[in-house]
This record gives C-alpha cells, structure tokens and sequence, in this order.
C-alpha cells in the first residue's frame, strides 16, 4: 500500500522545513504550540497552500501531487484527500446526506446507494441523513464531516479506478465533550481496521496525540524537530525545545563525565557552584566534559520514605530531598522536592494520595527520590543555550 512522503520547504509568509512519511495504515501526529505551522502543513498536503515560494515535494506511493523543481501542483480537487477539519465545514443549508454526497460523483444517485446507507450506520448517523448541521450535536457533526472525509478517499473514481489517498484530520476532537470525544477514539480505532490509508492528525494535546498515534512528529515554527514512537520522543528529546513542547518539568543542566564501561557521570550544576554527582548511561555519543541538558524520566522514578532500606540490584542514584509543596488535583499531587545537596534545584513530581499517605509526607519532612540510569536522558547542549 502506498506511503505519504512529505519534504516541503518555505521562507515566506509562513517559513516551512518539514519531512515527514506517513504508511498506509498508520496515524502520525503533528503536535506543537498554536502557531508552529501544524495546519500550514496539512493544506500544503492538501493543495491548500498556494505559497510562490514553496518548494519540495509530496507524493502518495508512486503517485507526486507536488514537485516545485517539476513544476507539478495538483489542485485540491486532483489529488484523493479527506480533510476532517476541527470546526467541521459542513454547509449549513445542506442535510448531512447532502455534505456527504459533495464527495460523491454527481451522477451517483444518493437517495437509493447502499454505500452511503453503510457508511452512515457504520458512524451511528442511520436516521439522521435529512438533518441539517444545526439540528445535529457537536458529536454527530464530527461524524458527518469524517464520513465526507471517507467517502473522499475511498470511492472508486469514473471508470471505477482507485488511486491512493489521504486522510488528514486537523483537531478533529478539540471542539467535542469528553464522552463524546471518547467515542470518536473509538470510532477512529476501528475506522483504522478497515481503511488501509495514511492518516495525518493535527493536535496540541500531548495525552491526545499518545493515545492515538504510532509516531508523533514535533513541528515548531514550521520544521519538523523529531520523530518516533510517542514514549520514545517524549522520554528521550533530541534538544531542549522538544523537551519543552513535550511539557517535560524536570530540565536541567550538567556535565558528562566518561568512565570506563558503559556507565559515566553526569554532574549535576546549580549554576551557584554546587554540584551532584549522578550515575548515567554512557551511550558513547559525547566527550568527556562536554556541557549538557538534561531531563528526568518521571516514569522510572520511584519515591520512599527517608528510612527506607537502599534497594540491592541494579544500581540507581539516590537523592535525599525536601518536600516543599504540594497541590492536589484531584487523586493525585503536584509536588515539589529539592535534593538537600543542590538546595538551589527543585523536582517535580506527581505522587497519588494513596502514596504520600503511605510515604506519611508532610511538607517541611524528608522523602528519597530513587532515580534508575534509564532514569536520566541527556542531550548536548547548544552553543549559547
């Protein structure tokens, strides 16, 4: 089945440097602030974007729909390409059975087709085809938008050929109630059993974008940062700003220090002339004391009491520490710890209720963090950051 590849590069008005490639059958994510060129993007895959200056290629298996240097640019209407948007677009004068049928051929006859009877039950709007958008709910406008979407990809063109296509989804959930929202993950989950067809989504929302993606795509100020599987790129950041745009709390910075083996040092700074001394994976990719960021991977932390015995086996940095805050949301707790030897350091951590009582935490007490080698991610640091 064939693949998105998209290589597309522009200066002005809005500055592209984006590479990406979408398989048939997978869900990428494009995730980034308001304003990092995540819809830009779309359109251009789309054939939205007319920009003099925009230069690249996107192509669909063997299939080009733009190549600046041959001069090829397929209009909207010329390549296969269902675009789900995040306030739906339907035409409010028309019934949901008519927004469906703009994808169709005009000689279709929409009343009596069983394909579009199927495609309808199928998305749970049988019964709802004469309605029009402001007699629908938010959900089921959703629904009728993705169902135009589908029926753009995969109906057969004149002469029943088939070509490949796209599906490009631009915060399609942002505008719906969480029940609703969570049944159209699952509507989409099972839409991805039956239709074999690169996805695109758009999204701000981290958690979103884990749930559903095989791989995210960090685009910031219109270029592509990283790529990989959700918990790959947001435990191991390429750079600080993707560490940032992942929301990652816990950045610092250092030294590493290179012993023999695969394990090193990485000092930990305060930028007061205090320092940590901290066990790290050498994965033989930096000099020895080379400067560098680096972040916490919340997920391999572990909390104890101040009392509690060092646990034997693998060996793992353990840090006695101040906890100075805490702030509930809901079953768990916003807390903030500082290592007594790097007072000037603050970690955040979110611990459940059900923990802290057991830990027996009291703001102004003691609690050690256990923090593993895989524990700690560390990236070069850039010349003047």
């Amino acid at each position: 089945m064939p693949s998105l590849q998209v290589r597309l590069h522009n200066a002005a008005p809005i500055p592209l440097a984006a590479e990406f490639e979408c398989a048939a059958g997978e869900l990428i994510a494009l995730v980034g602030p308001s304003g990092s060129g995540k819809t830009s993007l779309l359109r251009a895959v789309a054939g939205l974007l007319r920009a003099p200056q925009l230069a690249g290629t996107v192509q669909v298996g063997d299939e080009v729909w733009f190549d600046s240097a041959r001069a090829v640019h397929l209009t909207p209407q010329q390549r296969r390409v269902g675009l789900v948007f995040q306030h739906y677009a339907l035409f409010p004068h028309l019934s949901a059975l008519q927004n469906v049928a703009v994808a169709c051929p005009s000689s279709l006859d929409i009343r009596h087709d069983a394909s579009l009877r199927a495609l309808f039950e199928r998305l749970g709007l049988a019964g709802l085809e004469q309605r029009r958008p402001a007699q629908l709910s938010g959900g089921q406008q959703q629904r009728v938008a993705l169902a135009r979407a589908l029926r753009r990809i995969t109906r057969p063109l004149d002469g029943g050929t088939q070509r490949p296509g796209v599906l490009l989804l631009d915060e399609p959930f942002s505008a719906v109630d969480a029940p609703t929202r969570q049944t159209l993950y699952r509507e989409l989950a099972v839409l991805r059993q039956e239709v074999s067809t690169p996805m695109v989504l758009v999204t701000h929302d981290l958690a979103e974008a884990r749930r559903l993606a095989d791989r995210v795509v960090i685009v910031d100020a219109g270029q592509t940062l990283q790529s990989g599987p959700p918990e790959r790129v947001f435990s191991s950041p390429r750079n600080a700003r993707v560490a940032d745009l992942v929301g990652i709390q816990n950045h610092f910075r250092g030294r590493f220090q290179r012993r023999d083996g695969d394990t090193g040092v990485l000092v930990w700074e305060d930028g007061s002339g205090r320092a940590l001394a901290l066990q790290v994976i050498d994965k033989h990719r930096l000099d020895d004391g080379v400067a560098v960021t680096w972040v916490l991977v919340g997920a391999h932390v572990d909390v104890h009491a101040p009392d509690a015995p060092r646990p034997a086996g693998e060996p793992s940095n353990w840090l006695v520490c101040e906890l100075r805050e805490t702030l509930a949301l809901g079953e768990t707790s916003l807390c903030t710890l500082v290592p007594e030897q790097l007072p000037a350091e603050k970690l955040t951590l979110n611990l459940s209720t059900a923990q802290l009582r057991r830990l027996q935490a009291v703001v102004g007490g003691k609690l050690v963090v256990q923090i593993p080698l895989q524990g700690i991610h560390i990236m070069p640091q850039r010349t003047g950051g």
